[in-house]
């Protein structure tokens, strides 16, 4: 029997830390609520949708473990770039990956050289560069800027990232740069680190394409995956490379905020009125608004709990709930209240704040695609099924993640 209940504890303890971002319930809980922010020309159609766009506000989750470019996208570790504004950061997603992307060249031998630093490449909000020096010339970064984004971005979701030689001899060779025999490959140092603020807006834009070309099924999943990217955003925790308190010996703290406090006391005790969704005028300073929010509690998320912890025993912290017949470890009801109430609410509000971008998110995009006319009817599930759909769920089931995975 001691054996028996050792494994049903281990049991539970793995299924525990495999709960990810707000969490199932609570991503599928922002996505419905997101709904009732819209006005009444747009509510009627995703009011008729509302189980879709709340069933599938976890695909993205469920991606991770299909794909090795998902997990990225749920993220961006800001700490790893100095400190607030980060500066050093440009908003821009072609801007981020040209100043964060190196050259380097594979010889005969197969030995790695370097060809371009992207430490050579300077980037500054307050003052932009009109050019970097590359082997002792001058290179005009709106020209580099146009190379780059024809020879270099094309490769982005690729695993070869080589760069056609012809193509970067022919745009060096009017400046006098050296282009030696051997493979030239692109290195990426920005995105191991996070992208969601840059996917965010790219989600933005691909959704008014489907409002303007009224693709209902694509409207539907692009306005379910929107809302947990935007839920994600809106988590301290996605905007630290301290992402599980991994590096204060916090680990588990991810879960306990995002999961646990939510699944506790969001059905009876939040308030999830949040009014009308706004209009974005720009929505890349919103977005990034969003996620430097986010970053700004990021000390009082772990500095709380970390002072919390010494005021209760280990047995007050953490207890074991049977789920599903498993028992499973798990934060203490009193101990999550305490957090919860030391911390302000701060899960609830960001919780009535995600609720509140992801509605202002779907409305911009249907103002901007000039508000078409769309079915006051529920669409069929099986018409927004696609292949990829089968293949992710298969490997959800799988459960073997691809990528950070930011419950352990």
């Amino acid at each position: 029997m001691k054996i028996k209940a050792v494994l049903l504890c281990l049991v539970g303890f793995v299924f525990l830390s495999t709960t990810v971002d707000w969490g199932f319930f609570g991503h599928r809980r922002i996505n419905r609520l997101a709904c009732f922010t819209l006005p009444s020309d747009l509510f009627g159609f995703y009011k008729s949708n509302i189980d879709y766009v709340t069933a599938h506000a976890v695909d993205p989750d469920k991606r991770r473990y299909a794909s090795k470019f998902e997990a990225i996208r749920h993220y961006i570790d800001l700490d790893q770039w100095g400190e607030a504004p980060f500066d050093a950061v440009p908003r821009d997603w072609t801007s981020v990956l040209m100043h964060y992307t190196s050259i380097e060249r594979i010889n005969r031998n197969g030995d790695t050289l370097s060809w371009l630093q992207h430490e050579d490449l300077p980037y500054s909000k307050k003052k932009k560069n009109k050019s970097f020096e590359l082997q002792g010339v001058q290179i005009p970064y709106a020209a580099y800027r146009s190379f780059f984004r024809n020879e270099i971005m094309s490769s982005y979701y690729e695993d070869d990232r080589t760069i056609d030689k012809d193509s970067l001899l022919q745009f060096v060779d009017k400046y006098g740069v050296e282009v030696k025999d051997g493979k030239y490959i692109a290195v990426d140092h920005f995105s191991e680190h996070g992208v969601l603020p840059y996917h965010l807006k790219y989600m933005q834009s691909q959704l008014k394409k489907a409002f303007f070309e009224e693709n209902v099924p694509r409207i539907l999943r692009l306005s379910a995956e929107m809302g947990h990217y935007l839920g994600d955003a809106h988590v301290p925790l996605h905007t630290t490379k301290n992402y599980n308190g991994q590096l204060t010996d916090q680990l588990g703290i991810h879960g306990f905020w995002e999961s646990r406090i939510p699944e506790l006391f969001a059905d009876e005790e939040y308030d999830y009125f949040v009014g009308k969704a706004n209009y974005i005028e720009d929505k890349q300073a919103y977005f990034w608004d969003v996620v430097l929010k986010s970053h700004s509690l990021v000390d009082s998320v772990l500095l709380i709990e970390k002072e919390l912890s010494k005021s209760f025993a280990q047995d007050q912290q953490y207890c074991y709930d049977d789920r599903g017949n498993v028992l499973t470890r798990t934060y203490c009801k009193e101990y999550a209240r305490a957090y919860s109430e030391r911390m302000g609410g701060m899960v609830e509000e960001r919780m009535r704040n995600a609720i509140l971008a992801i509605g202002s998110s779907w409305y911009t995009a249907w103002v901007d695609a000039g508000q078409p006319d769309l079915p006051g009817f529920g669409v069929d599930e099986q018409e927004i099924k696609t292949k990829e759909d089968l293949e992710v769920e298969k490997a959800f089931e799988a459960k073997k993640i691809k990528g950070r995975q930011h419950d352990q």
